[in-house]
């Protein structure tokens, strides 16, 4: 009896022993073993832990849009902001050139001219009035006329012969730059900067119409024989931006875009400038140009001129500049009274 009793429990055992081992080979087949843990200390060649690497924002940054100016709407008067009805602006249209055949323009020269806005004559280009129709400075004028689409603006990188239109985009950008991306810290994700956590910023200038101090001015004097007389035209004119070094001290001063004057003239027509002795006898952007009632200094002319400088290119001198444009006006005008005998 107690040999069979001693022959079931070891046949117990068996049975127990073999279902264990089919039940382990099924879980090998089924489940795959867990990939180890990394360790996340990394060890250097003197056998201490590495410097922990700042984290960095791994988001990819937004792309950078183009450069902009703001060019603010101006808000229209709901009342009558004069005591007098003034309608003539808005009536006011310019008169056609008188036409010049070329056989009877015997003479023609260019001048290149530069209008300095801090010279006393010339203080309308800085006027910083708004009116109904937008920003009375020069620079606005244009710049809302260019965005608007109805002034054509030409690249001044390219030449002076309106051969390259360009786009308000493109002037912006030559303004003020594209905006830029830096890394900055983190004070949300990384309030006491433990982490090195950084994130990217755009750093975007802002547009400043005073840096523009300067405007030149492209026009062509002819003789006509057939009236009798000495013509002046203005073909174009470019607001110009004052480049500094890096110190801030003067470097150049160079063209940002052109404007084709005869283009411009019914738009210059509907906009007053500044008239500092009386507000009220006030002309059009347009009669100023026409009337010549600006200072200027000649920087550039076709007066024995073959090399097509500058005068800053053949003579170094300020004042000796100042001197030979006016030696350029000169010559201009003698040829004209030279026609006459008295």
């Amino acid at each position: 009896m107690k040999k069979h009793f001693i022959r079931l429990c070891l046949l117990a055992l068996v049975v127990a022993l073999a279902a264990g081992t089919a039940d382990a080979q099924t879980t090998r087949k089924g489940k795959k073993r867990p990939p180890a843990k990394k360790s996340a200390s990394t060890k250097s060649q003197g056998g201490n832990n590495a410097a922990v690497a700042p984290v960095k924002d791994t988001v990819k940054p937004a792309p950078v849009a183009d450069a902009d100016i703001k060019l603010v709407d101006p808000l229209k008067s709901l009342r009558n902001d004069a005591i007098i009805e003034r309608n003539l602006v808005k009536d006011r249209t310019p008169l056609t050139y008188e036409h010049i055949r070329e056989d009877d323009a015997v003479y023609r020269q260019r001048v290149w001219r530069e209008i300095d806005v801090h010279e006393k004559m010339n203080l309308p280009f800085v006027y910083k009035a708004t009116e109904d129709n937008g920003n009375q400075r020069f620079i606005y004028i244009l710049l809302n006329g260019i965005k608007a689409g109805n002034i054509t603006a030409f690249d001044a990188n390219v030449d002076d012969r309106f051969t390259t239109p360009m786009t308000f985009q493109q002037i912006a950008n030559g303004l003020v730059g594209k905006p830029q991306t830096i890394q900055i810290p983190d004070p949300v994700n990384d309030p006491d900067g433990s982490k090195g956590t950084m994130k990217d910023t755009t750093i975007t200038q802002e547009f400043n119409p005073d840096a523009v101090e300067r405007y030149q001015i492209k026009e062509e004097w002819v003789f006509d024989k057939e009236s009798s007389r000495l013509h002046v035209r203005i073909l174009g004119i470019a607001p110009e931006k004052t480049i500094l070094n890096p110190d801030g001290s003067f470097r150049a001063v160079l063209p940002i875009f052109w404007v084709y004057y005869p283009e411009i003239r019914p738009i210059l027509a509907k906009f007053e400038a500044y008239n500092g002795k009386n507000f009220g006898a006030r002309m059009s952007w347009e009669e100023l140009f026409e009337s010549r009632m600006f200072a200027s200094r000649i920087i550039k002319s076709t007066v024995d001129n073959p090399g097509d400088q500058f005068i800053s290119g053949y003579i170094r001198d300020p004042i000796l500049q100042l001197l030979e444009g006016e030696n350029i006006k000169e010559k201009i005008f003698n040829y004209e009274q030279d026609l006459w005998s008295y």
